[in-house]
């Protein structure tokens, strides 16, 4: 049989019924150990003792999951695989490179505008069944276009203080969708995500940037952040039919030292 040759096609198909599941233990218990839930219900992440004890753990894992077929899996397992690689390999490439002050610090190439966007999102850096991919081919290329679910956006992690939480525990397959909507409502239930404030809405960044995702307007991304607001947030977005500014924070997720 042919190697894939886009991205997606890795994942067209799911072998639905599938009992196969993918060791995640790993990862999990590496997450227990170096992110560390601090104030405003931001996770921040222990990158130095993550580079001293722990990178290795995390290489073994990363190539672990290069080595697994998606398509032998239900599309609960191949999201988890994919958001779970993800945030393994964003890590690892901080700890490749740290101390860094912000992961737009780091380029590795991957094409010109990346020289001057700064990042490492588009340069090759796993294998899968002989696909090169990048993180913005899973992102953008796997996990948006083939789930078409705005609770992607909660599930990968750039390493940044305004991103949605790395999470204290891996993804599976199993308990994916309960995950998934706990990331949802930890994000948009802290400043970061939303923030109703005397003079307006302040929201973070990614509903403008993925606004088709969450309804292609304001008042779609409204609404979607009414479905998981708590019962204080939901009455202060109860009047609110604009959203006032977005903001976003690049620092690194890096634990206060």
């Amino acid at each position: 049989m042919a190697h894939a040759q886009t991205p997606q096609d890795l994942i067209a198909t799911a072998a639905k019924g599938s009992t196969q599941t993918v060791d995640h233990s790993a990862w999990d218990h590496l997450l227990k150990t170096y992110v560390k839930p601090g104030a405003h219900g931001l996770n921040r992440v222990d990158y130095a003792a993550f580079k001293r004890d722990g990178h290795a753990a995390l290489k073994a894992y990363i190539s672990g999951l290069e080595a697994v077929d998606p398509a032998t899996l239900d599309r609960s397992e191949q999201f988890a695989l994919l958001a779970n690689l993800y945030n393994a390999k964003t890590i690892d490439i901080v700890l490749d490179h740290y101390p860094v002050k912000s992961i737009k610090d780091i380029s590795l190439g991957g094409d010109l505008l990346s020289v001057f966007t700064g990042g490492p999102w588009k340069a090759k850096v796993l294998k899968i069944k002989g696909v090169d991919l990048s993180l913005n081919d899973i992102e953008h290329g796997m996990l948006r276009p083939v789930f078409k679910d705005p609770r992607v956006h909660y599930a990968v992690n750039c390493a940044s203080v305004g991103c949605p939480n790395i999470g204290t525990e891996a993804f599976t397959g199993a308990k994916l969708d309960a995950q998934l909507d706990a990331a949802a409502r930890a994000y948009i239930n802290s400043p970061r995500g939303a923030d109703a404030k005397p003079d307006g809405l302040v929201v973070s960044s990614i509903y403008d940037w993925y606004q088709k995702d969450f309804g292609g307007s304001e008042e779609g991304v409204i609404g979607h952040l009414k479905g998981y607001a708590d019962p204080a947030l939901a009455q202060k977005l109860a009047g609110t039919t604009s959203i006032a500014d977005y903001a976003y924070d690049w620092s690194l997720n890096d634990v206060e030292r």
